[in-house]
């Protein structure tokens, strides 16, 4: 895993985006990317209910070392939100954690990692909307402020992630508009990410529309075959896909070629690569050589659409990491090569 040329590769993405018409106006040419590279997630951590709560480890500066020190460009930083902030005006988020947060991005990018920073499991938002519209976007007001002074080359914001629920294409773009006129407010030209209906899935970007603004980028998630990717995950009740299911076989990789064919269709409508910013496989019913062939047919099949790739996760779940012993598992680092 090579790491790009940042600063250029980012002034790219800045350049094509300002010639991006509006969607549905014909697709430009070049297609505008965000430079994620070969990410990683720092998952069951600051969005679990409290850090650490899920098993996860409490991050530590060392990690973002480890991290770069591997070759990952780019940590998406998953952060719950609506357990840490007032739900009425001004919505004032608990100091203790923004300070938190704070000390956590500014440790990945002293470590020379892009960070995403998102808002992860705000939960009244996927009940009720645009109930919730004025709440989230008063949070990222503040989030936004805050963090108004880093790199806009290398700090990047994703509104909120997976939209579900009663959360949906029909409501999306209403439902965030108070959290991106809060960020453009502070961050006029910072790069912001967001995701389509049905928790992100690759087939929501057949119906994902994005605002008219340039240095909006869109995101996808996946887990597919999800029969296999959640084999036995209990956190998907009462629909739990059984254990015993393989990978690979004729049917996977049609449906991979199907799936590129998505995002090349997408980037046809819209002028914009998406990227994945999560995928990955539960790892208790699934051994770390079904795992390695999995992420290495998602990074190859993948390779010539332009698509970064955010692997779930460093260190927990579905981790690349091993806690116990210490080490990176380096059969999974080695299936990210393939790109």
């Amino acid at each position: 895993m090579k790491k790009i040329g940042l600063s250029v590769a980012v002034l790219a993405f800045f350049a094509q985006s300002a010639c991006t018409s509006v969607e549905g106006a014909g697709a430009p040419r070049p297609a505008a990317s965000l430079p994620v590279g070969t990410c990683i997630n720092m998952g069951n951590m600051l969005e679990a209910h409290q850090e650490g709560s899920w098993g996860g480890k409490l991050i530590e500066q060392a990690d973002f070392e480890r991290i770069a020190a591997a070759g990952f460009d780019t940590v998406r930083i998953p952060v719950r939100w609506h357990n840490k902030s007032l739900d009425t005006p001004p919505y004032t988020v608990d100091p203790a954690w923004m300070a938190r947060v704070e000390q956590v991005v500014d440790w990945a990018l002293a470590s020379d990692l892009n960070v995403i920073l998102n808002s992860h499991h705000f939960d009244p938002i996927y009940e009720d909307p645009l109930g919730t519209a004025e709440w989230h976007g008063g949070v990222w007001k503040q989030i936004a402020a805050r963090f108004a002074d880093r790199p806009t080359e290398r700090l990047w914001f994703e509104l909120e992630n997976e939209p579900h629920g009663n959360f949906d294409d029909s409501n999306l773009l209403e439902t965030l508009a108070p959290s991106l006129a809060a960020v453009r407010e502070t961050n006029p030209d910072r790069p912001v990410i967001i995701g389509g209906e049905n928790w992100s899935g690759i087939d929501s970007l057949a119906t994902l529309h994005l605002p008219d603004d340039p240095n909006v980028i869109p995101t996808f998630h996946y887990y597919e075959p999800f029969a296999f990717t959640h084999q036995g995950a209990e956190w998907v009740a009462p629909d739990i896909p059984p254990p015993g299911r393989r990978y690979g076989g004729p049917e996977d990789k049609e449906r991979l070629v199907a799936d590129v064919e998505k995002v090349r269709a997408y980037t046809e409508r819209t002028g914009k690569v998406p990227f994945m910013g999560e995928t990955g496989a539960y790892g208790k019913h699934v051994s770390v050589e079904e795992r390695v062939e999995y992420h290495r047919a998602v990074s190859q099949a993948f390779a010539g659409t332009g698509v970064g790739i955010c692997v779930w996760a460093y260190a927990n779940t579905f981790p690349f990491w091993d806690q116990g012993v210490g080490e990176w598992e380096p059969l999974l680092i080695g299936s990210l090569e393939a790109r």
